[in-house]
This record gives C-alpha cells, sequence and structure tokens, in this order.
C-alpha cells in the first residue's frame, strides 16, 4: 500500500460495484479511509470486507435518490470527506415520445440533484480545511448523445454543467472539481448485456462486442472499472491540484469522431 491518499477520507457513491468498487478498493491502497455508499447494502459491505484485509473503510447503505431525506441528514449532521465521489447512477432507454416521466424525473433526481445535494454538503468541510476533491462520473454521453437516451444523456450534461461550476467556486478555496466521462466500461453489467446480446441475436459474444459496444471505439477492446479508478486517484491526489474543471475521456475515441 502506498500513501498518496494517506489520512484522507472519501466517500465513494455507488461502492458495491463497478467503478464505484474499484475506486473504493483503489483509494484504500493508496491509504485513503473509504465510504462506500449504495443500495446495496450487502454489496457495500461485502466490498468492505475486501478493503479491511488492507486498510480501514465503513459503508453507508442509503437511497440517494432520496435527496430530501439527504438534505434532511445534513442538517443534522455534517458530511466531513476530503474526497467525494459521485458514481451511482443507472440507465433507462426509450424514445422521447414514449419515455415515461417517472423514470426521467428519477434519473435526474439520482444522477444530477444528487451529487448536488452531496457536493453541497461536502464543500464547507474542504473550504474550511482548504482541501478536497470532487469527481463526478459522467459519461461520453455527457458530450455527446445518443438515440432513446434522452434523461440520461440531458442528465450527464447536467453533471458536467455542475462539474464546471463547483471547480469555478471551489478553487479558490483549495478545491477541485472535475469529471471521468467514460463511454462502455467492462462491468459485470456489461458482461451481462454481452452474453444477453449474443443469445438474442444469435451470433458471438465477441461480435456483439465489435458491432454494439465497439462500434464507436477506436481501440479495439473495453476498458475496466480499474482503468477508471486509476484517473481518479489521480484527481485526487495531490498531483491533481492543478486539473479543475476538465473532463477526462476514456472512450477509446468515441468523442474524437
Amino acid at each position: 500500500m502506498s500513501e498518496l491518499l494517506k489520512n484522507r477520507r472519501a466517500l465513494v457513491t455507488g461502492g458495491a460495484s463497478g467503478i464505484g468498487r474499484a475506486t473504493a478498493l483503489a483509494f484504500a491502497r493508496e491509504g485513503a479511509h473509504v465510504i462506500i455508499a449504495d443500495r446495496d447494502g450487502d454489496g457495500a459491505r461485502a466490498v468492505a470486507a475486501e478493503i479491511e484485509a488492507a486498510g480501514t473503510a465503513e459503508t453507508w447503505e442509503v437511497d440517494l435518490a432520496d435527496t430530501s431525506a439527504l438534505e434532511e441528514r445534513f442538517r443534522e449532521v455534517p458530511l466531513d470527506v476530503d474526497i467525494l465521489v459521485n458514481n451511482a447512477g443507472i440507465q433507462r432507454i426509450h424514445p422521447i415520445e414514449e419515455f415515461p416521466l417517472d423514470e426521467w424525473r428519477f434519473i435526474h433526481t439520482l444522477m444530477l440533484e444528487s451529487p448536488f445535494v452531496l457536493t453541497k454538503a461536502a464543500l464547507p468541510a474542504m473550504y474550511e480545511r482548504g482541501w478536497g476533491r470532487v469527481i463526478n462520473l459522467s459519461s461520453v454521453h455527457g458530450i455527446r448523445a445518443s438515440a432513446n437516451k434522452s434523461a440520461y444523456v440531458a442528465a450527464k450534461h447536467g453533471l458536467m454543467g455542475l462539474t464546471k461550476t463547483t471547480a469555478l467556486e471551489g478553487g479558490p478555496h483549495g478545491v477541485t472539481c472535475n469529471a471521468i466521462n467514460p463511454g462502455y466500461v467492462m462491468t459485470p453489467l456489461i458482461e451481462a448485456q454481452v452474453t444477453e446480446l449474443a443469445k438474442n441475436r444469435g451470433i458471438s459474444e465477441d461480435a456483439v462486442l465489435d458491432e454494439v459496444f465497439l462500434e464507436h471505439s477506436a481501440v479495439p477492446g473495453l476498458p475496466v472499472p480499474e482503468d477508471v479508478a486509476a484517473i481518479i486517484v489521480l484527481l485526487a491526489s495531490e498531483a491533481g491540484r492543478a486539473i479543475n474543471g476538465s473532463g477526462y475521456s476514456i472512450d477509446g475515441g468515441w468523442n474524437a469522431a
């Protein structure tokens, strides 16, 4: 274990799996105390158990879409962390004319309003210390659009706006805010989709990867969560002190086209 993040407290939302889990583990390896926030309490506790073999962690089983409850909680108990990673998210796919309003609202609450509430709660302690990192997991869809993903695209574009505003307000206080913009990442969710699509289309899993998930990539392979976590560690460390208001694309060249 190195000490890039020694004595730092880090909150990672959606930390029970995928990019969130990889980030929590990477932070712990760098000496941080990690708070794993997720609706999946069992999954969060499993990640904490992995961490506790060599570091320290705690879990927070929480419905991040209940932003009123979050606001009430932080009125009573301030959010005292050095690093905030807003990672939790979902996807829903419908044409605009068929998109259920309740699903639209849920996506925006979870993926835009919740990061705002958490950032709002975290900034006072960061400002008091004169040091902080806010890292938002956006998406290639925070930069460009795809059909049938209007809620997700709009939420991620909004998150990019929140990232830039937080960067401008936080910078003078020693607090940076940046975003990560992945394309498809080989998480358990994507692995399951590959298997299902191969079965439904009667083609190989390699063909699904080429025709669906690598369609926009100039690189012949998907990144894994650990690739994303490595960039997050950089942004959270002292080496990232002058990186502010930026968006790191990890999409194999999708956004270059």
